[in-house]
Formats: C-alpha cells, sequence, structure tokens
C-alpha cells in the first residue's frame, strides 16, 4: 500500500485520506457533513450504527449490534456469513469529540481512536488504530481497502437523512 491514499474525490462528497504513520500505526481523516453531536450519535447509537458501518458492496448484513458506550462498556457486531463478529471494550468516551475501544476479536486486534472536531457545521473525523505489529496492520490494510470510503459516504447519506428528519437539509 503507498503511504498515503485517497479515494478520488467527486463533486460534493468529501475525500477519505489514510496514511500509515509507522509499521504499527493507520491514521484515517474524512470530514463529514453534519455537526460533531449527530456525527458521534450515529458512531454511538446501535439503530444508526448498523445503518452506515458495513459497506453495502460488501453484501453483509450485520444481524446485531450492542453499545453499552461507557468506559469499560462493551460492544458487539454480529454479521451473517460465517458468524462473523466484531467485539471489544470501550477505554475511553467523551461525548460528542473521543472514542476509545478495543478490537477483541483477535490477537491482531488494534485499540481504535476515533475524534469528532467540528469545524463550521461539519465534522473532522481522525480514526486512528494502533496494532500489536506491523503484520497486523499489513493485514488489515488488505481487509479494508475501499470499504472505509464507501462506510464513509454512507454515513454522510445518513446524516443527510437525519438532518432531514429534524428539518434540517
Amino acid at each position: 500500500m503507498d503511504a498515503r491514499r485517497e479515494s478520488e474525490p467527486t463533486p460534493m462528497k468529501n475525500r477519505t485520506t489514510a496514511e500509515r504513520k509507522s509499521e504499527r500505526e493507520l491514521v484515517v481523516t474524512r470530514t463529514i457533513n453534519g455537526p460533531a453531536r449527530i456525527v458521534f450519535e450515529a458512531w454511538t447509537r446501535p439503530e444508526l450504527f448498523m445503518q452506515w458501518w458495513v459497506p453495502k458492496s460488501f453484501g453483509l448484513s450485520v444481524l446485531s449490534c450492542e453499545m453499552d458506550v461507557r468506559v469499560g462498556g462493551k460492544y458487539r457486531l454480529e454479521f451473517e456469513h460465517d458468524a462473523m463478529a466484531f467485539f471489544g471494550t470501550y477505554l475511553e468516551v467523551t461525548p460528542h469529540s473521543r472514542l476509545v475501544w478495543t478490537n477483541d476479536e483477535s490477537d491482531d486486534g488494534a485499540v481504535t481512536t476515533v475524534t469528532f472536531e467540528e469545524r463550521g457545521g461539519k465534522t473532522l473525523l481522525v480514526l486512528h488504530e494502533l496494532y500489536p505489529s506491523k503484520e497486523a496492520l499489513d493485514g488489515a490494510i488488505a481487509g479494508m481497502e475501499g470499504g472505509m470510503p464507501e462506510q464513509f459516504e454512507q454515513l454522510d447519506e445518513l446524516l443527510v437523512t437525519l438532518g432531514a428528519s429534524v428539518g434540517r437539509s
């Protein structure tokens, strides 16, 4: 993978950038079209999270999503096909600005930090993943090619719907 990747920008869409910061660290940034409060809710309310997290092109459905979003709380996402699941523990929860959690589904799981910084009604989202080894990050990058930009486009689409549902466009 190149040291830095960008999804192709299209008119009216934001660009997702991914940069390997070290052998074990990946940082993904994206400006999301919505205030930090709403973006944070989309990351912490299961009924919203399930609507955008899985890239549609993957053809998977989320069977269940449990989130106890508090320090020490657990989360678990279960998918159809092979009974695949992602799960872990929240290490930090700062409403509307920061989430940190473990990815405990394998020994190669990262610690993920997501920050939400509001800028003029939009949110600068920075996702930082720290893996236990270079090989773990190599494997994760191979598995997420193309998926993350699609996820964030789906998040943008969801926020348009949420904005419209509360009288904003």
